[in-house]
């Protein structure tokens, strides 16, 4: 377990130096989840300890929202100064996210009773 978390961290790692070196601007973590997805797709799966150690992060996932939380109330004169851009901002994203995944759910489906039939 110890390997993955290294190897999530050196994926991290080249994120951050990524991000820096080339100026994007993208978070260096969101550059360094794209490379582990690239590489993970190249070897052709996930390894056990990888998939083992996702498993327990996922299962602790409410802690990294903390720090977030945390933020907001920091910073609640600013978000309170924004609050209709952010209720709007978040209405649409939710919208989107369900038109895309129901359409995509929609093409997985009809793919799948085609190759049946």
């Amino acid at each position: 377990m110890i390997q993955a978390f290294a190897v999530l961290l050196l994926f991290q790692f080249l994120g951050e130096v990524g991000v820096q070196g080339l100026g994007l601007p993208l978070p260096g973590p969101l550059l360094g989840m794209l490379l582990l997805f690239v590489a993970l797709l190249v070897r052709g799966g996930v390894p056990e300890g990888l998939r083992a150690l996702a498993q327990s992060l996922i299962g602790h996932l409410m802690l990294l929202f903390i720090p977030a939380v945390s933020g907001v109330m920091i910073h609640w004169q600013q978000v309170a100064a924004d609050g209709v851009a952010f209720v709007v901002s978040g209405v649409l994203a939710t919208a989107l996210t369900l038109l895309v995944t129901a359409a995509l759910l929609q093409r997985l489906l009809a793919r799948r009773t085609g190759a049946a039939s």
